[in-house]
């Protein structure tokens, strides 16, 4: 099967996991924003430990799961979103007010938005979790 986003594809593989229980999932595609995307995640006690297993193909992610994620998932298109656009999206993606992340593409590396309003930046939507 062709990938072509890797960053979907790992967030739907997280979600299927954590509803059905399981307590880990393996990822076969992994890509530098996905990686990150995980390190949020893990900083914001999402997620457990994960580990990158190279297998010369790209490498393979172990996520472990500690069965916080109640639904994530990548915002296509990417909206672009100005310092003052983040409260609109908030209220489209997350479920109530300071519940959840929306991970964002800035200028200065991918964060979470309430790390980018802090630092007064905007930038491109690129997942949520909840």
């Amino acid at each position: 099967m062709a990938m072509n986003d890797t960053l979907a594809a790992m967030l739907n593989n997280i979600k299927n996991a954590e509803t059905i229980g399981r307590d880990n999932c393996i990822v076969t595609s992994v890509s530098k924003v996905s990686k990150k995307v995980l390190e949020i995640f893990k900083d914001k006690l999402y997620i457990g430990e994960y580990k990158v297993i190279e297998d010369g193909k790209g490498g393979i992610l172990e996520i472990n799961l500690i069965g916080r994620i109640n639904k994530c998932g990548v915002i296509k298109p990417r909206f672009s979103v100005k310092l003052d656009g983040y409260t609109k999206f908030e209220k489209r993606f997350l479920p109530a007010n300071d519940f959840g992340l929306i991970i964002v593409s800035t200028s200065k590396g991918i964060m979470t938005h309430t790390e980018a309003k802090e630092k007064k930046l905007g930038g491109k939507l690129i997942a949520y979790v909840y």
